[in-house]
Order: structure tokens, then C-alpha cells, then sequence
């Protein structure tokens, strides 16, 4: 895969990756000597109307020609692609790579003109932490009427409706009483899961946006995080549902007391007061309308609104992880999702100008995702699944949001094919932006998935060296296992400190070798070789190139050619095993031949002279 033309949104491919509109800009392919390419077409979108450019050819350092041409950025998302003359005919270069067959165009490069999203965010591996299970502070408050009280070692409730009422009591000062652990394993951002009052220990059914639940330690508990997180650098992310609130909210109450009421248009009703739209026909979460100028008034718009408050002091929230952030707004022919995330954008901007806006969404969230609502989702689609599909065990078959067949087992190619589709018809920047993630609070945890430590540990390999913001659920690096998002959310044992201590080391030093290389957050992404079993890939700046090789079972050594990859020798960075994380030995070239070990499952990570 070395010797194909290759072009990505990274700097080393564009010359700048975050444009203006209407800026000229230079993009470049680099065409090894393999490809046997001699002529190439910058095809550009204006107005939907294709227009020509001719590339010239140029010397790049690496003694490979590399082709470059000029692009004015004429709408906020720019598609483009490149048609090249080769030995066998014409090929497309698009998103999802080379082909033959004329593409569509959701597969162009995209680059994107909005505003780009604040600038810690690229850097940022994010911690994600369900407020009841994480830690109890010293504080004690009365449990609430519809509580179930748990021990900390009690086991998790796998009922429905007793899984919710099930409360373990972890709060917010809980938190910020373990804030030693986070700085250990080297995080740089909380992700909250809900705050709000919510007779549920998820909170996703909000009965209020204006306090924080009192079980949590109220307003006092959420300042006091916050401040105590930011003094150490991490940001904080809150968690709002858009989407629906809970049965028990007092808008809810409000709608249903009186038809004439302002709340009453912010629910779809279809006969009132009883039967309403809900999230999933779930009756606890009537859905919201936003077509009500005053529901996106109170909700969304503006430093008053709920989205607004929780970013100003004393709370300083540094932006909303948004809940159901496909569904919200939409439904049936109403669709109001791009206003939402408009709205929501300019209201970060306007309170907290270096806020972050992510949204949920679990399968293909390309539309979406054009650069001017939200800044990236949680990559469930092309990281989470793909990376399951391929490393979890072949006797295993774990929760994953509720799919009824369970996730398929897969080779490499389809992985990386999977990986290319997605990934193509989104703007680089969105790439950046996503939340990589292996796990969550909604699925099985990932160390039940992968059967082992070993697989396990590729995987981590594979959330911190790929392009994304990658996130921890909380427990993973602790080696925790669950077998659905109920055993998932069992508390973190501190006291027993039943811990996988060679995985926490592993987490800790992919994170700081993350940190360590701007190659790893923000450079390009080249395929150089897959197999089955094995996965190799390059990540590219100007001033640095990484070779990564992920394995998930022993394999025929990979040979790559030295004049190809640029480099005749690699400095060993870090390795995983089943035994854990070492740095591995450096590679030579010999005979213009790198060889990559067959070994395991495992990982490694080389710098390139």
C-alpha cells in the first residue's frame, strides 16, 4: 500500500487544513514511484458544478513526486478529488482512497470553512465518568424517594426498571476526591455523563435543567470540580439531552397542567395531555419540539439558556457532549437538527468561545458533520465497531447497543475498508474532532470484547495512535470487565483495588506517548500494509512520521520497502504484549527491507529517521 498515491487533509497534504472561505489554498499528492502516475487533475465543487485544475509535479524530500495544485475554497465545505493518469488508466483519488468506477461525491476530500473548533480540544484524551459509580465523597446527603441504595461491592441490578433505581451514591465531590488518579494516567478532559436532577442513576431523564441534582452535591459540588480540574489543565464536558426530557420534568408538568401554557408547545403532543411523541415510543422521555421559538430559546439560545448558563462561571463548563444529537429535532418530516446545532454553536461562541460541541450518534453521522453544527461525535461507526469486529474473541459475542446479531467478526481489509468509507465522506477536521472511543457507558466493556489483555492492549494502541480525540470510560484502563452496559457500570473498586496493574501502566504510557508526539493528534494517516491479522499504518506531520502496526494474532512478518516508507531505520517507541507495554527494539533496513515482527497479539510504534 506504500507504493499508491496518497492525499489526506493533514498539513503535510495541505497547506492549511483550517481555511477561510474564499482562501487559495495548496494540496498536494504524493505519487510513489510504484504508482506509475504522469498526469494529475484537481476536480473541485463550486456551486455544485465540477471545475479542472492541472497539478504540476515536484521533487518532495523523500525523492517521490509529489503533485501540486491550487484550491480557492469556495463554500464553507469544499469537496474536491483527483483524477490520475497511471499504467492502468484514469483513477480516482477520493476520501475513501483509489478507485476505478466513478465515485459519488460524499467520498470527495472535504475541507471546511466554518470556524474551527477550539484548539485544546486536537490534544485532548478525555476521561468519560458515570457520576454514581465512580467515587463517594465524605459528604452525605438523604437518598432520593425512588432510590434503590446500593452497597459500593453490591452487584449491579440487570432489570430494567430496578437497574435504573439502583444508586450507588458516587457524587461529584467523589470525583474530585480521586483527581490523584486522573493525573496519574495523564488525561486532559472529563467527559460528565448527566448532572441534572433525574429519578434514574443515568439522569438521562431530566426532571430539571436549572440545579444540579442534590445527591450529587449540588451547585457547590460542580464548581468546586471544575475549578479543581482546571487548575490541573483538564477541561470539563457536560451531558445534555436535546432530544427529550424526563416525564417528571416541571416543563412536562407545566404541558400537561395546561394546553395553553408556554411549555405546551415545547412536547409533540398527538392527543393531549397523554399521548406524545417520545424518544423511542418510551413514555419516561417525551420528546422535545424544536420548531418552539421559545423551548430553543430557554434550551439553547443565548447566555440564559440552559446551554448557556453551565458555561459562565461559577460552573465553566468547557462545552455539552449532546445527547440523542441525531434525533434532536427530528421527527417524521419535522427536521430540526441543523437549527439545533446552530444554535447551540452560536451560543458556545458567544459564552465560552473555546467550548466544545460534540453530539451522539451510533451509526453514520457524514451528513452531519459538515464543519458548522457540531464539531465531531462519538466515533462509535468508524472506530468503535470496526476495532470490536476485528479484535474481539472469536468465542465471544458482547453487548453493543443492543444490535440483535451482536457485532460480526471481521478481517483487517474490511476493517480498513469500513475505516475509509466512513471517514472519506467526512471533512478531515471532523476526523480530528471525534470522539474515538473503545467503550461506553451504552456497551459491554471492551476487555470482555477482546478476551485478553493482549487484545485488549492493541486496542488502546489502536484509540491513541489513530486520528480522533480518544476517550476512557472510566474502569477501562483498571482492566474492568462487564458483559452488557449494566455489568459495565459496576463502581470502581478503590478499596479492593481489584486492579490489572500491567494495563493501567499500558494506558498510562500510550497516553503520554500520545501527548509526547504532535505526529499522533494531528498528522495524516497513510495505510502501509494489511493483512487478517495485522493492521500498519503511517501518521505524518512535516516534522514527524510514526509507523504504528497493530496485531491481533501471530502473522507472517510484514516487509516493507525502506525507499517507499522513506526511511532506513526506526527508533523503537512503545509495545504492547499480553504481558503488557515495553519499548521495543529499533529496526533497520537491510537489503532496502524494513521487517516488521509477527508477533501476537501486540502492538508497536517506531519513529522514523
Amino acid at each position: 500500500m506504500l507504493h499508491q498515491p496518497h492525499h489526506d487533509g493533514s498539513p503535510l497534504h495541505v497547506s492549511d487544513p483550517d481555511p477561510d472561505l474564499g482562501q487559495r489554498v495548496t494540496v498536494w499528492v504524493r505519487a510513489p514511484e510504484g504508482s506509475g502516475v504522469s498526469e494529475v487533475h484537481l476536480r473541485a465543487l463550486a456551486d455544485a458544478e465540477p471545475f479542472w485544475s492541472a497539478a504540476t509535479r515536484e521533487d518532495g524530500p523523500d525523492g517521490q513526486a509529489w503533485w501540486r495544485a491550487e484550491l480557492t475554497v469556495h463554500e464553507p465545505r469544499q469537496r474536491y478529488r483527483f483524477l490520475l493518469a497511471t499504467p492502468h488508466g484514469p483513477r480516482w483519488l477520493t476520501g475513501a482512497g483509489l478507485c476505478e468506477a466513478d465515485p459519488l461525491d460524499h467520498t470527495d476530500f472535504q475541507l471546511s470553512a466554518h470556524d474551527p473548533p477550539p484548539g485544546w480540544a486536537q490534544d485532548a484524551v478525555w476521561y468519560q465518568i458515570l457520576p454514581d459509580r465512580f467515587a463517594r465523597g465524605a459528604a452525605q446527603v438523604p437518598w432520593p424517594d425512588w432510590a434503590e441504595p446500593a452497597s459500593w461491592d453490591d452487584p449491579v441490578a440487570r432489570d430494567g426498571s430496578e437497574a435504573m433505581r439502583q444508586l450507588y451514591g458516587g457524587d461529584l465531590w467523589g470525583i474530585r476526591d480521586r483527581l490523584d488518579h486522573l493525573l496519574a494516567l495523564g488525561v486532559d478532559a472529563v467527559y460528565l455523563n448527566p448532572f441534572f436532577p433525574a429519578p434514574s442513576n443515568h439522569r438521562y431523564n431530566a426532571a430539571d435543567f436549572d440545579r444540579v441534582d442534590p445527591v450529587l452535591g449540588g451547585e457547590e459540588a460542580l464548581a468546586a470540580l471544575t475549578d479543581a480540574l482546571h487548575a490541573h489543565g483538564i477541561a470539563v464536558l457536560g451531558d445534555l439531552t436535546a432530544n427529550h426530557t424526563g416525564d417528571t420534568h416541571r416543563w412536562f408538568a407545566a404541558a400537561q397542567r395546561d394546553p395553553h401554557a408556554p411549555e405546551a408547545g415545547f412536547y409533540a403532543f398527538d392527543e393531549w395531555p397523554h399521548r406524545y411523541r417520545a424518544w423511542r415510543g418510551v413514555p419516561l422521555l417525551p420528546k422535545l419540539d424544536h420548531r418552539d421559538a421559545t423551548l430553543r430559546a430557554r434550551l439553547l439560545e443565548g447566555p440564559d439558556s440552559v446551554a448557556g448558563r453551565w458555561l459562565a462561571p461559577p460552573y465553566d463548563l468547557d462545552g455539552w457532549r449532546v445527547d440523542a444529537a441525531n434525533m434532536a429535532g427530528r421527527d417524521g418530516a419535522v427536521d430540526r437538527n441543523r437549527l439545533v446545532a446552530e444554535t447551540l454553536r452560536e451560543t458556545l461562541a458567544t459564552v465560552r468561545p473555546q467550548a466544545l460541541l460534540l453530539a451522539e450518534h451510533c451509526h453514520d453521522a457524514t451528513a452531519d458533520l459538515d464543519g458548522g453544527g457540531w464539531h465531531g461525535t462519538m466515533d462509535y461507526a468508524s472506530l468503535t465497531r470496526p476495532l470490536w469486529s476485528w479484535l474481539q474473541a472469536p468465542d465471544r459475542q458482547v453487548g453493543y447497543l443492543e444490535e440483535p446479531l451482536g457485532v460480526p467478526h471481521r478481517d483487517g481489509p474490511a476493517v480498513v475498508a469500513t475505516l475509509r468509507g466512513f471517514r472519506g465522506a467526512m471533512p478531515w477536521r471532523a476526523q480530528r474532532h471525534n470522539l474515538t472511543l473503545l467503550d461506553s457507558h451504552d456497551t459491554g466493556r471492551f476487555r470482555t470484547a477482546a478476551g485478553s489483555r493482549g487484545r485488549h492492549l492493541v486496542g488502546v494502541t489502536a484509540q491513541m495512535t489513530l486520528p480522533g480525540m480518544p476517550s476512557v470510560f472510566a474502569g477501562d484502563e483498571l482492566g474492568l470487565e462487564g458483559w452488557d452496559s449494566h455489568a459495565a457500570r459496576a463502581p470502581i473498586p478503590w478499596d479492593r483495588r481489584a486492579w490489572d496493574e500491567p494495563t493501567l501502566a499500558a494506558y498510562q504510557a500510550l497516553i503520554a506517548l500520545r501527548r509526547a508526539h504532535p505526529a499522533l493528534r494531528a498528522g495524516g494517516l497513510r495505510w502501509a500494509d494489511v493483512g487478517a491479522d495485522h493492521l500498519t499504518f503511517l501518521r505524518e506531520l512535516p516534522s514527524q512520521r510514526l509507523l504504528v502496526h497493530l496485531a491481533r494474532a501471530p502473522h507472517p512478518a510484514v516487509r516493507l520497502d525502506a525507499r517507499a516508507l522513506g526511511a532506513m531505520a526506526l527508533e523503537g517507541l512503545a509495545a504492547t504484549s499480553e504481558e503488557g507495554v515495553a519499548v521495543p527494539g529499533d529496526l533497520v533496513a537491510r537489503d532496502g527491507v524494513v521487517v516488521l515482527p509477527g508477533h501476537g497479539p501486540g502492538s508497536g510504534v517506531w519513529r522514523l529517521a
